[in-house]
């Protein structure tokens, strides 16, 4: 694009552009020759108005429309696509897809893609009103691309024919701009409003817009040259336009007009060249050649100081131009740059490029929004910044949250805020727990307008309806779809209660409200009863305090210890000696039945362990059994084969007696006339591969196979060539010849030394082996073939690393944290195929990843993971898909959130059947085997005299233990001799 281009000339409507950008020099230079052929007759109008009736318009032959008509023709040349000649089953199949996309976008108008095929379907029909309406629609749901507002403008372009048509435009250009930074659409605004330049105002209009360019894009280092020079040559076209009659003009007319006009463009020539951008030396030579006086020192000066900063900035810029987008890394270093240097300027003109390209990244915003909030404090900027976030990703509460309170920060009327609150709710949140904190955030809003010096008050009217709505909110609306409320602690139901209590002075009310959170399946924990407790001794009285203690210790299930003991502490500092018999009555009675209840327990578990020991020995003994009977059978039939062979001797030609099988060990040599076989030919446990066979091996053929793998000798690794070295990991346990099958694919990237397969003790493939190369950089290449399929099963490649040598070395794994763009589902037929669920999903969005989930036979578990381009198409496809029948299979679509794995227990101790700690080391580092006896004698044995410690509070006391008494050498001798 042109940097100071207004519209095509006439010339150039004769040949509009039809074919791709990129025509050669010949085609750049002549548009850009004929543009600013344009832009000087499109200034001549100004010129006229401003330096008088000298000026001859008419020998120029412009009229004042002459801009608006030859701009939009060159518009609606470059935009409008070609003519093509529908046949009428294509129209009637695009009309019922329009009418689909219409329906589908009334069921959800947060579908992106429905929005955009929409579009292009109504403006290949035609339908001017209806593309106008549907690009309306979308543009007030999100924020749009500079493909598709470019589209736009020239489409409005082309249509504007008056004056308020080209007020509409302005509209539109100002609408387009709010959106990212686009320099591309500035540029157009600029040319755009050049066309208007006869009209009244259309000078001082056409500067506003390319100063506010400026301010937005002007420091864009590879970008913003093309806005200077645009804004540049069209003051120097006025300058050319006013030359001619400056010799008639009186010295003060001079002055005001032409002079004054030249002062302009030396401006911008200062202005630019004191900011660091590419072709900066073009530009200044540029400068050098257009003065007529000598160029100040001052503004070399700020030349050469703009030089060396552009040398600080260009290796972030080249690894921009380098890297592919969206190139987060990459602009994330630019900005920590930018930081540190601390330009306000700079540091916002990177945040917006960055967003520009990963506008669908949340902490993006985050980090942005809270660079504004606390550094620049400009309420336009900031509120902006915030509205564009939540447009851009409306499923992110954190976001919704920051908007809210920079709002009240900033003192935005109450029913906007209100507004944006229920815009919220209805953005669609992945979580339950998003919707509580929204929740949070909003009532904390309307606590903080509340005035509780009087005693009732609009604001707090409102603040209680707020709460109740909140409560039925969570109950109703989110309960019924993530099937929980998000607030299992009733958060916002603890601090409705707090309010109520302590700037309200209604206890009565708080109490309702902890007597509803108790309900809810909270009496059995400790800290919720403290809790209720702590407000009733800060607001309170004595005798509801000792009430709720005493609940508490009837309730309590996870730590009755600990509000026994505040009872007790409260009875013994407040109460009489009634109230204290009845609190110690009551404390021992229920710790005797907690103690109870704990041993009972202990004695299930024990007994289940015991159980689980006896079927583990079970398995056992049939494992042995099966194994000798196995044996057995194997030695009759050598028996009888042997006998065969006897018979054979006997009865059979004269034959050579055969050589005796014996078992190959290492560095065995062959017997004489017996070639030695080479590594092609002798599969060991960690040795090369043998020739795949013509024929599918017979079950003698594999066992012989598998003997010979196990009698092979044991190479061990060489971790020495770890360099030229690649583990290959999750294969088939059924590959027969794993090396045969594993060594074309990774000799297509390099010259293979030796594929080494891994078997167990009995000659069974373990799943894995070694592959090693001739070259390191071959070895490299090797890793690309990570998850490449064999035989139904991803093949795992990864570099050949000692991990005892390494320990921080992290082999690959799926990610076990929240992925909110990607789907888990479950419930699949075991016959669904990945086509076929890619079929399904992407209906609902762009899928990047499908992964069907395999055992390691490579068998199908009925399981997926769906990852989606962005968190909006994932939310978008959970509320779709869940509880779909596929294949007659009800799957389950969840976002992707495996649970937490437990954590292995501590080796220092562990809990004993009764609840106390016993130390580890009693039975040795590896704990008490099942063969292990004890050789201490009862009567010896002394329990733990560790007690269990509370979470939040001392136990309670163990029993007390009958003390053995001490025993001489006889008593001893006597315990070992008793029968």
């Amino acid at each position: 694009m042109a940097t100071a281009a207004a519209a095509s000339a006439s010339e150039a409507e004769a040949e509009p552009k039809a074919g791709p950008k990129a025509e050669g020099e010949e085609v750049e230079a002549k548009e850009a020759r004929t543009r600013r052929k344009v832009l000087s007759r499109a200034v001549a109008t100004a010129t006229y108005k401003t330096v008088g009736p000298e000026w001859d318009q008419q020998e120029e032959g412009v009229s004042e429309s002459d801009g608006d008509e030859e701009y939009a023709m060159a518009s609606s040349a470059e935009s409008s696509p070609g003519e093509y000649e529908w046949e009428y089953d294509e129209e009637e199949k695009n009309q019922l897809e329009i009418e689909r996309l219409e329906e589908q976008l009334s069921i959800n108008v947060y579908d992106y893609n429905c929005h955009v095929d929409l579009i292009r379907l109504l403006r290949l029909e035609g339908e001017l009103t209806k593309v106008r309406m549907a690009r309306q629609k979308m543009s007030e749901i999100f924020p749009l691309t500079e493909e598709l507002w470019l589209e736009w403008l020239h489409d409005e372009i082309s249509m504007a024919l008056d004056g308020l048509d080209r007020e509409h435009v302005y509209d539109l250009f100002e609408k387009a701009v709010k959106d990212y930074i686009c320099p591309n659409i500035w540029l157009e605004y600029g040319q755009y409003s050049v066309g208007g330049i006869g009209q009244k105002g259309g000078l001082e209009k056409v500067r506003s817009v390319f100063e506010r360019a400026l301010s937005s894009v002007g420091l864009h280092m590879t970008k913003g040259l093309a806005i200077w020079e645009a804004y540049r040559e069209f003051e120097s076209a006025i300058v050319e336009a006013a030359r001619p009659i400056a010799g008639f003009l009186s010295p003060f007319d001079r002055e005001q007009t032409f002079d004054s006009q030249l002062e302009k463009v030396h401006s911008l020539f200062r202005r630019q060249l004191a900011i660091p951008l590419y072709d900066m030396e073009a530009t200044f030579a540029e400068y050098e050649e257009w003065s007529e006086d000598p160029i100040p020192e001052s503004v070399i000066q700020n030349y050469n100081k703009a030089l060396q900063q552009l040398e600080k900035y260009k290796p972030y810029e080249e690894a921009l131009l380098q890297a592919e987008a969206p190139r987060l890394a990459e602009y994330q270093a630019y900005i920590d740059f930018e930081m540190k240097i601390g330009d306000p300027a700079r540091i916002q003109l990177i945040f917006e490029r960055a967003l520009v390209e990963n506008c669908l990244v949340p902490d993006l915003w985050i980090r942005y929004s809270q660079y504004l909030d606390r550094q620049l404090k400009v309420k336009d900027l900031v509120l902006s910044v915030h509205s564009r976030a939540v447009r851009n990703c409306p499923w992110t509460v954190a976001l919704w949250s920051r908007y809210l309170l920079a709002m009240e920060r900033h003192g935005v009327d109450h029913r906007v805020i209100s507004v944006t609150f229920e815009k919220a709710l209805s953005a669609g949140f992945i979580q339950a727990t998003d919707y509580v904190e929204i929740w949070q955030a909003y009532l904390d809003y309307l606590r903080r307008r509340v005035d509780f010096k009087q005693d009732s008050s609009k604001e707090l009217e409102e603040l209680r309806s707020a709460f109740a709505r909140a409560l039925e909110y969570l109950k109703q609306e989110v309960e019924e779809r993530f099937s929980e409320s998000g607030d299992p602690s009733c958060l916002i139901m603890q601090n409705w209660a707090r309010i109520e209590a302590r700037l309200c002075n209604n206890m009565q009310k708080a109490r309702e409200l902890w007597d509803s959170i108790m309900t809810k399946g909270n009496a059995k924990y400790a800290n919720m009863w403290l809790e209720y407790y702590n407000l009733e001794r800060a607001h309170g009285d004595t005798q509801h305090c000792r009430k709720a203690l005493h609940r508490a210790v009837q309730c309590t299930s996870d730590y009755p210890e600990h509000v026994c003991e505040v009872l007790l502490t409260m009875e013994r500092t407040e109460g009489t000696l009634e109230d204290w018999d009845i609190a110690v009555q009551k404390t021992e009675t229920r710790l005797a039945r907690v103690n109870e209840q704990r041993i009972k327990a202990a004695e299930k578990e024990a007994a289940l362990a015991q159980q689980e020991e006896e079927k583990v020995e079970q398995r056992k003994r049939a494992r042995a059994e099966k194994k000798a009977l196995k044996k057995k059978k194997k030695t009759r039939g050598s028996d009888k084969s042997k006998a065969d062979e006897d018979d054979e001797k006997e009865w059979g030609d004269d034959e050579e007696e055969q050589p005796s099988k014996r078992r190959r060990v290492e560095n065995s040599v062959p017997p004489a006339g017996e070639a030695e076989p080479g590594p092609e030919a002798r599969p060991g446990l960690c040795g090369g591969s043998a020739p795949a066979a013509a024929e599918p091996p017979s079950e003698q053929q594999e066992q012989r196979a598998a003997a010979r793998r196990r009698d092979a000798p044991r190479v061990p690794h060489d971790s020495s060539k770890d360099g030229v070295t690649v583990f290959v990991s999750n294969l088939p346990y059924g590959l027969r010849e794993p090396a045969a099958t594993l060594r074309p694919l990774f000799e297509a990237c390099g010259d293979v030394v030796e594929v080494r397969p891994i078997f167990s003790n009995r000659g069974d493939f373990r799943g894995y082996c070694y592959v090693e190369f001739k070259e390191e950089a071959v070895a490299l290449r090797a890793l690309e073939l990570d998850r490449q399929t064999v035989e139904g099963r991803p093949m795992f490649v990864s570099p050949c690393v000692d991990k005892s040598k390494n320990p921080d070395f992290k082999v690959f794994r799926y990610s076990t944290a929240l992925e909110k763009h990607k789907l888990f589902v479950s419930g699949l037929p075991f016959s669904c195929t990945k086509e076929e669920l890619e079929e399904i999903c992407k209906a609902h969005g762009t899928v990047k990843d499908i992964r069907l989930v395999t055992n390691r036979a490579g068998k199908p578990k009925g399981l997926a993971y769906v990852e989606y381009e962005n968190e909006s198409q994932a939310s978008q496809a959970v509320l779709k898909m869940d509880g779909m029948t596929i294949k007659e299979n009800v799957i389950k679509v969840a976002i992707s959130n495996p649970p937490q794995r437990k954590a292995p227990e501590k080796p220092e101790a562990r809990k004993a059947p009764g609840g106390a700690m016993v130390p580890r080391q009693i039975y040795g580092a590896r704990g008490k085997g099942r063969t292990q006896l004890s050789l201490l004698p009862r009567a010896l044995q002394r329990p733990s005299a560790t007690a269990a410690q509370a979470e939040n509070g001392p136990a309670s006391p163990p029993p007390a233990a009958t003390e053995v008494p001490k025993m001489s050498n006889a008593d001893f001798a006597k315990l070992l001799l008793r029968k």
